[in-house]
């Protein structure tokens, strides 16, 4: 799968209209995700407000003024935990609007500005190539997430695969890229992966 992320924003695109499309069906956000302590609204409220996130670092690549993702941790608890509760159409306009400014950035910076660094969350520092990419993992992942019937099997084969070049696999545990994949992200127990030894899976490799 390409880093090169006026490519990759192709598949932003994809990703993005698949989780608009789940959204849209559900009847409410309450019902519990599979990120323990947050609902479905959890999850819709952190995809936006991510998308937000991902802006203030365009910015620094793009000004080269040091723009932080978040102001702080709790800065970005209390956001997410703000929109949560939101009724569905208002979260709907929200991922769909933050999703457009988002898009709209991209497409706006410079080529040069690509290969400015920028720092994540994580302490990472890594050119602002790297913004794309991580987008599209948030909304992916996060899509499986909101337990609607999207899962690691629903992953493109290309997404699936450069997951896998994320991490480090086991030896010996095998599987299909997307079974893979969702067991390093913690989105799958396994089940459908097998171990050469025979035995038990090891425990969860650290994602990232």
């Amino acid at each position: 799968m390409t880093a090169d992320p006026l490519v990759l924003v192709a598949e932003v695109e994809r990703g993005t209209a698949r989780l608009l499309e789940t959204v849209r069906g559900l009847d409410d956000l309450t019902a519990d995700s599979l990120c323990p302590g947050w609902t479905r609204g959890h999850i819709v409220s952190h995809l936006s407000r991510n998308a937000v996130a991902f802006l203030n670092l365009l910015t620094w690549a793009r000004t080269g003024v040091e723009t932080p993702m978040y102001a702080s941790p709790e800065a970005r608890v209390a956001d997410i935990e703000a929109g949560a509760a939101r009724p569905l159409a208002d979260q709907l306009a929200d991922l769909v609007a933050t999703h457009g400014q988002f898009a709209a950035a991209v497409d706006d910076l410079p080529f040069a500005a690509w290969t400015a660094e920028v720092r994540f969350p994580s302490g990472t520092v890594a050119p602002a190539a790297r913004i794309v990419w991580s987008r599209l993992c948030e909304v992916e992942i996060h899509h499986v997430d909101l337990n609607a019937g999207y899962g690691p099997a629903d992953w493109p084969p290309a997404f699936a695969k450069r997951l896998l070049h994320e991490a480090t696999i086991p030896d010996g545990v095998s599987g299909p890229d997307y079974a893979l994949a969702g067991w390093i992200t913690g989105r799958s127990d396994g089940s459908d992966l097998t171990v050469a030894s025979g035995g038990a899976l090891p425990p969860v490799p650290n994602w990232r």
